[in-house]
Protein backbone atom coordinates (compact mmCIF):
# COMPACT_ATOMS: atom_id res chain seq x y z
CA UNK A 1 0.00 0.00 0.00
CA UNK A 2 1.39 3.65 -1.16
CA UNK A 3 1.47 6.47 1.66
CA UNK A 4 -0.13 9.59 0.92
CA UNK A 5 2.60 11.91 0.20
CA UNK A 6 0.96 14.74 1.52
CA UNK A 7 0.80 13.61 4.99
CA UNK A 8 3.11 13.01 7.32
CA UNK A 9 4.67 9.76 6.17
CA UNK A 10 8.42 7.46 6.50
CA UNK A 11 9.81 6.26 3.38
CA UNK A 12 12.70 3.36 4.27
CA UNK A 13 15.13 2.27 2.11
CA UNK A 14 17.11 -0.71 2.34
CA UNK A 15 20.51 -1.27 1.68
CA UNK A 16 19.88 -5.16 0.86
CA UNK A 17 17.41 -7.78 1.77
CA UNK A 18 18.63 -8.48 5.24
CA UNK A 19 17.92 -4.69 5.69
CA UNK A 20 14.46 -5.19 4.24
CA UNK A 21 13.41 -7.69 6.53
CA UNK A 22 14.32 -5.99 9.32
CA UNK A 23 12.01 -2.73 8.07
CA UNK A 24 9.51 -4.93 7.48
CA UNK A 25 9.22 -6.18 10.73
CA UNK A 26 9.32 -3.07 12.03
CA UNK A 27 6.33 -2.20 10.13
CA UNK A 28 4.47 -5.37 11.29
CA UNK A 29 4.14 -3.48 14.38
CA UNK A 30 0.69 -3.63 16.10
CA UNK A 31 -0.13 0.08 16.71
CA UNK A 32 1.80 1.03 13.43
CA UNK A 33 -0.18 3.49 11.39
CA UNK A 34 0.99 1.27 8.28
CA UNK A 35 -0.60 3.68 5.89
CA UNK A 36 2.20 6.26 7.45
CA UNK A 37 5.20 3.70 6.27
CA UNK A 38 6.37 2.49 3.04
CA UNK A 39 9.53 0.07 2.98
CA UNK A 40 11.00 0.05 -0.28
CA UNK A 41 12.63 -2.45 -2.04
CA UNK A 42 16.74 -3.02 -1.14
CA UNK A 43 18.89 -0.48 -3.15
CA UNK A 44 21.88 -3.19 -3.98
CA UNK A 45 24.19 -1.98 -1.43
CA UNK A 46 24.83 1.70 0.91
CA UNK A 47 26.65 3.15 -2.46
CA UNK A 48 23.19 2.59 -3.87
CA UNK A 49 21.52 3.70 -1.27
CA UNK A 50 24.14 6.89 -1.55
CA UNK A 51 23.50 7.56 -5.14
CA UNK A 52 19.50 6.99 -5.21
CA UNK A 53 19.24 10.06 -2.21
CA UNK A 54 21.42 12.46 -4.34
CA UNK A 55 19.30 11.35 -7.47
CA UNK A 56 15.70 10.20 -6.42
CA UNK A 57 15.07 11.48 -2.77
CA UNK A 58 17.00 14.38 -2.60
CA UNK A 59 14.16 15.85 -4.71
CA UNK A 60 11.71 13.91 -2.98
CA UNK A 61 11.78 15.14 0.24
CA UNK A 62 11.94 19.05 -1.39
CA UNK A 63 8.83 18.20 -2.96
CA UNK A 64 7.06 16.56 -0.15
CA UNK A 65 7.93 18.79 3.34
CA UNK A 66 5.64 16.04 5.15
CA UNK A 67 8.21 12.73 4.27
CA UNK A 68 11.07 11.68 6.40
CA UNK A 69 13.66 8.96 5.11
CA UNK A 70 15.45 6.12 6.68
CA UNK A 71 18.58 4.97 5.00
CA UNK A 72 19.11 1.79 6.53
CA UNK A 73 22.43 0.17 5.37
CA UNK A 74 25.16 -2.09 6.88
CA UNK A 75 28.44 0.25 8.90
CA UNK A 76 30.38 -2.25 7.84
CA UNK A 77 32.36 -1.58 10.88
CA UNK A 78 33.15 2.12 9.94
CA UNK A 79 30.60 3.44 11.83
CA UNK A 80 32.06 7.12 12.12
CA UNK A 81 33.55 6.97 8.49
CA UNK A 82 30.03 5.93 6.55
CA UNK A 83 28.35 8.34 8.78
CA UNK A 84 30.24 11.42 7.63
CA UNK A 85 29.94 10.09 4.03
CA UNK A 86 27.03 10.51 4.41
CA UNK A 87 25.73 13.22 6.61
CA UNK A 88 27.98 15.08 4.27
CA UNK A 89 25.59 14.77 1.13
CA UNK A 90 22.56 15.90 3.12
CA UNK A 91 22.00 19.56 2.14
CA UNK A 92 20.91 21.63 5.19
CA UNK A 93 17.40 22.40 4.03
CA UNK A 94 16.66 18.59 4.05
CA UNK A 95 18.86 17.10 6.57
CA UNK A 96 16.58 16.87 10.01
CA UNK A 97 14.27 14.78 8.14
CA UNK A 98 17.22 12.59 6.82
CA UNK A 99 18.37 9.51 9.13
CA UNK A 100 20.87 7.10 8.80
CA UNK A 101 20.69 3.43 10.80
CA UNK A 102 21.96 0.24 10.74
CA UNK A 103 23.98 -2.44 12.04
CA UNK A 104 27.37 -1.67 13.37
CA UNK A 105 28.61 -4.45 11.07
CA UNK A 106 25.83 -6.85 9.23
CA UNK A 107 22.27 -7.76 10.41
CA UNK A 108 23.54 -11.57 10.00
CA UNK A 109 25.85 -11.02 13.31
CA UNK A 110 22.55 -9.41 14.84
CA UNK A 111 20.42 -12.48 13.65
CA UNK A 112 22.83 -14.82 15.31
CA UNK A 113 23.67 -13.21 18.47
CA UNK A 114 20.03 -12.49 19.35
CA UNK A 115 18.83 -15.95 18.19
CA UNK A 116 15.97 -14.28 16.14
CA UNK A 117 14.59 -14.03 12.36
CA UNK A 118 15.20 -10.15 11.00
CA UNK A 119 11.67 -9.32 10.96
CA UNK A 120 11.17 -11.00 14.65
CA UNK A 121 14.27 -8.15 15.46
CA UNK A 122 12.70 -5.65 13.13
CA UNK A 123 9.11 -5.99 15.24
CA UNK A 124 11.43 -6.03 18.41
CA UNK A 125 12.76 -2.95 17.77
CA UNK A 126 9.85 -1.38 16.52
CA UNK A 127 7.72 -2.24 20.19
CA UNK A 128 10.79 -0.74 21.75
CA UNK A 129 10.30 2.72 20.17
CA UNK A 130 6.51 2.26 21.35
CA UNK A 131 6.69 1.66 24.72
CA UNK A 132 10.10 3.61 25.33
CA UNK A 133 12.52 1.49 26.33
CA UNK A 134 15.78 0.77 25.18
CA UNK A 135 14.93 -2.64 24.19
CA UNK A 136 17.49 -4.24 21.69
CA UNK A 137 18.38 -0.68 20.71
CA UNK A 138 20.92 -1.76 23.43
CA UNK A 139 22.73 -4.26 21.72
CA UNK A 140 26.00 -3.29 20.72
CA UNK A 141 25.67 -3.90 17.39
CA UNK A 142 22.83 -1.37 17.54
CA UNK A 143 24.19 1.33 20.41
CA UNK A 144 25.91 3.31 17.99
CA UNK A 145 22.44 4.20 16.37
CA UNK A 146 20.97 6.16 19.53
CA UNK A 147 21.25 10.08 18.40
CA UNK A 148 19.70 9.24 15.31
CA UNK A 149 16.72 6.53 16.61
CA UNK A 150 16.29 9.76 19.44
CA UNK A 151 16.14 12.37 16.71
CA UNK A 152 13.80 9.77 14.34
CA UNK A 153 11.50 8.78 17.49
CA UNK A 154 10.36 12.33 18.36
CA UNK A 155 9.80 13.42 14.75
CA UNK A 156 7.57 10.22 13.66
CA UNK A 157 6.62 9.13 16.47
CA UNK A 158 3.06 11.28 17.05
CA UNK A 159 1.82 9.64 13.51
CA UNK A 160 3.36 6.57 13.08
CA UNK A 161 2.34 4.83 16.09
CA UNK A 162 -1.24 4.88 17.07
Amino acid sequence: MGVNKHKAHVLVIPEDGANRQLANGFALVPGLNSTCIDVRPEAGGWPKVLSDFKSVHEAGLRKYPLRHLVLLIDFDDAVEERTRRFKTEFPPDVADRVYLLGARSEPEPLRKACGLSLERIGTGLANTCVDGTPGLWEHDLLVHNQSELDRLTASVKPFLFR
